[in-house]
C-alpha cells in the first residue's frame, strides 16, 4: 500500500466544521463528508468505505472530548497508520493547547494547529509526530509562548533561553545532540526527578459458584522525566516470584520507541531507555491471572481486593434479591525498594506514623460501586435496603448502582449488603382475579360457565388439586418474579498500592558513563505508584 493521507477535519459536538488541513489533492470537503459520515449507525466504525463519492474515499475516524476527528483518502492505506496517526495528532494536540481538549483551543490557536499539522504530515506522508521534537520546530508565542516557557520561538529576538541561538532556521536543535526524535535537545531542570505510574486494569468474570472464568490484567506504565541533558536510564521489574519468570508473566508487551528491543529480549525486566523530557508512556503489556489459579476454585486465588455474592429468588414470593460484598484487607505482600512519591524515606512510609495509606505496605480500596443490571419487566424497586452506602435504581439506565463511600471502607467494616424487592409490570385484571370484591368480569359472583359435554354421556369429572385462588395467584407471582431476577451484578473499585499481577520496580538507575549533561554530584529523586482500576471490569454471573 501506497497511500497518502489527504485531508484531516475536525467537527465539534454540534457537528460544525471547526478544522479543515488538506494535505494533497482534491479530497472532499467537511461540509460535503460530515452527511455521508453520519449516515452510517451509531455506532460508527473507526473505517467506512464510501463508494459513490468521486473519487472514492476511505474515511477513518475518531471520537475524543466530545470532536470528531475524520481522515479521509482516496488510495489504499494501510489502517493502523492512519488510525496511530489520528491518535497521534489528539495527543499532540492536547500536549501543545492543554486537555481536555475542546473546539474553542483549537479555534483560538489555529496557527499553533496549522504548524503542528504541517509538521505531522508532509504532501501526506507522515512526518515528525513526536511532542519533544515538534516543540523545537513549531512556534508558539503569546500566552501559549509564557505558558511553555518559550523554549521553542525560531526567528523570534525575544524571549528565547540562553541555551538558544537566535537564528531563523527551523529547527534549532544543537549540533551536538543526539539524533532523538523523541527527546528535546538542552534540556535543563533545576528539579530532577524520575517518576513511574504502573496502572493495571482487571477484568475478571466469575461463574455463579464464585469459579474464575476469565481473569486478565493489563498494565500500563507512565513515566514522567524531569533531568537536565541526556539521561541514559534503567529500570528493572521483578515478578511475584522473583525477576527469572517475568518474561512468562507478561504477555503482548508494547514499548515506546525510546526503549532499546535487545536488551528486553536478553534480559526480560530490563528497560533500557533515554526518556523524552516530561510524561509518556513507556510501556504496555497483559497478564493472565488464571494460571494462578489451577490450585483452587474459588476467586480467593486471583486476591480479589472485594468478594462479590448476589443471592436472588428470596422472599415468600421469590421477588427479593441480595448482593453481598466482603472486602478483603490485605491484598498485596511486603513493600517496594522504590520510594512512594514521599520524600519521607523509602518503602512507602511517610513521617513516624507507620506505612502511608495508599502503599504497598498498605493498599487502600476506594471509589467502591456495585452495579446490578435489571431486565426490561421491572418496573420499579419498592424496598432498596443497603446495609452501608447509598443505593439509586433509575427505571430509565434499567441498572441500580450502589456506591459505599471510603469513609466506610476505612471504619473497619468487612462485610456490605444489599437487599431490594423487585416490581414487575401491570397485570390484566382478569388475571389478577378480576374486581378486587372477589367478583368475576361478569359483574356476579357466581361461576354460569358449562363444562357437561352437548351430546352424549356425562364425562367422568377429573379431580383436581385442591389449590385455593390465592395459592394460584401466588405460583403465578412467583414463576413472574424469577423472570425478573437479575442475571449479573458488576463491582468497580480502584486500589491504590497494589497491582493483581503482583510485578513491581524493584530499581531505577541512571548510569552516568552514558548519560551526558547531568552532573556526577546529582541524584535525581526517584518515586513509583501502583494503581489497580476496575471499572465495572469484576463481574459475577447470576
Amino acid at each position: 500500500m501506497s497511500g497518502v493521507i489527504e485531508a484531516i477535519h475536525v467537527y465539534d459536538e454540534r457537528n460544525s466544521p471547526v478544522l479543515s488541513h488538506t494535505y494533497t489533492g482534491r479530497p472532499l470537503s467537511a461540509t460535503q463528508l460530515l452527511p455521508l459520515y453520519l449516515d452510517h449507525p451509531a455506532p460508527r466504525p473507526s473505517l467506512i468505505y464510501l463508494p459513490n463519492t468521486n473519487p472514492q474515499t476511505l474515511v477513518f475516524s475518531l471520537v475524543h472530548s466530545s470532536l470528531v476527528f475524520l481522515l479521509t483518502t482516496s488510495s489504499e492505506l494501510e489502517p493502523l497508520l492512519a488510525l496511530e496517526f489520528l491518535h497521534r495528532v489528539v495527543d499532540v494536540l492536547e500536549d501543545f493547547l492543554g486537555g481536555p481538549l475542546l473546539a474553542s483551543k483549537i479555534e483560538n490557536n489555529y496557527d499553533v494547529v496549522a504548524q503542528l499539522l504541517t509538521e505531522m504530515c508532509d504532501a501526506g506522508t507522515v512526518g515528525t509526530t513526536e511532542p519533544n521534537a515538534l516543540r523545537d520546530l513549531v512556534e508558539v508565542e503569546g500566552f501559549m509562548g509564557k505558558l511553555l516557557g518559550n523554549l521553542s520561538l525560531p526567528g523570534s529576538k525575544s524571549g528565547l533561553s540562553p541555551n538558544f541561538s537566535s537564528s531563523n532556521t527551523p529547527s534549532i536543535i544543537a549540533s551536538n545532540a543526539p539524533a532523538l526524535p523523541w527527546r528535546r535537545a538542552n534540556v535543563r531542570h533545576t528539579s530532577n526527578e524520575m517518576y513511574a505510574d504502573v496502572v493495571e486494569t482487571m477484568t475478571v468474570t466469575l461463574a455463579p459458584s464464585g469459579r474464575p472464568l476469565v481473569a486478565f490484567a493489563n498494565g500500563t506504565i507512565a513515566f514522567t522525566c524531569k533531568v537536565s541533558g541526556v539521561p541514559d536510564i534503567l529500570m528493572t521489574l521483578t515478578g511475584p516470584s522473583g525477576k527469572h519468570n517475568l518474561g512468562s508473566i507478561i504477555d503482548l508487551p508494547v514499548f515506546h520507541p525510546c526503549v532499546r528491543l535487545a536488551r528486553w529480549r536478553e534480559r526480560p525486566g530490563e528497560l533500557s531507555f533515554v526518556p523524552p523530557d516530561g510524561r509518556f508512556i513507556l510501556a504496555g503489556y497483559e497478564v493472565d491471572l488464571l494460571p494462578s489459579t489451577s490450585g483452587g476454585l474459588g476467586s480467593s486465588n486471583l486476591k480479589l481486593p472485594v468478594d462479590l455474592e448476589v443471592k436472588t429468588g428470596l422472599g415468600s414470593l421469590g421477588s427479593d434479591f441480595e448482593v453481598r460484598i466482603h472486602v478483603n484487607k490485605v491484598f498485596g505482600a511486603g513493600g517496594s525498594s522504590m520510594t512512594q512519591y514521599g520524600k519521607g524515606g523509602s518503602g512507602g512510609g511517610r513521617g513516624f506514623g507507620g506505612p502511608h495509606p495508599g502503599t504497598p505496605s498498605l493498599p487502600s480500596l476506594e471509589d467502591l460501586r456495585v452495579t446490578v443490571p435489571l431486565p426490561a419487566d421491572v418496573r420499579s424497586l419498592s424496598e432498596i435496603r443497603p446495609s452501608k452506602g447509598d443505593a439509586n435504581y433509575n427505571p430509565g439506565d434499567r441498572f441500580l448502582e450502589w456506591h459505599i463511600p471510603s469513609k466506610e471502607l476505612a471504619d473497619g467494616n468487612s462485610y456490605f449488603g444489599l437487599r431490594c424487592t423487585v416490581v414487575g409490570p401491570i397485570l390484566d385484571e382478569e388475571e389478577e382475579g378480576g374486581d378486587p370484591n372477589g367478583f368475576g368480569s361478569n359483574g356476579g359472583g357466581v361461576d354460569y360457565s358449562y363444562d357437561e359435554p352437548y351430546q352424549g354421556s356425562p364425562a367422568v369429572k377429573q379431580e383436581k388439586p385442591s389449590t385455593t385462588p390465592d395459592e394460584d395467584k401466588d405460583g403465578r407471582k412467583t414463576a413472574q418474579n424469577k423472570i425478573l431476577m437479575p442475571s449479573s451484578a458488576s463491582v468497580s473499585f480502584s486500589v491504590k498500592g497494589w497491582l493483581p499481577s503482583g510485578i513491581k520496580v524493584e530499581s531505577i538507575a541512571v548510569d552516568p558513563r552514558k548519560s551526558r549533561g547531568l552532573g556526577e554530584s546529582v541524584k535525581p529523586y526517584k518515586g513509583v505508584k501502583y494503581l489497580t482500576i476496575s471499572n465495572g471490569g469484576v463481574e459475577i454471573r447470576c
